[in-house]
């Protein structure tokens, strides 16, 4: 298969985060744009998605003390109880 060259003009700043996104990911930017053009002409459309899962620390701390048992409420047979514990004072 023949290949061409793509000369395209973009903000440095973006050109940076987006280099460190598709590398984190595993590819160069002719990987990615080559399977961007893929996709969208295979789908006829744009948007498309591919992304990396970036979790917030809060998220990251929950998911951490869910592991380690730690700052968990036992099970609620109803709302009312539910909110009870919430409501109640340490």
């Amino acid at each position: 298969m023949a290949t061409t060259n793509i000369t395209m003009r973009i903000d440095e700043d973006l050109k940076s985060q987006l280099q460190e996104l598709v590398s984190n990911l595993g590819m160069d930017m002719t990987t990615f744009f080559t399977i961007s053009a893929k996709q969208a002409v295979r789908e006829q459309r744009i948007p498309f998605s591919v992304s990396m899962d970036v979790l917030n620390a809060d998220t990251i701390r929950a998911i951490d003390d869910v592991r380690h048992g730690r700052n968990l409420s036992g099970s609620f047979s109803s709302v009312e109880e539910l909110m009870e514990d919430l409501n109640a004072e340490d």
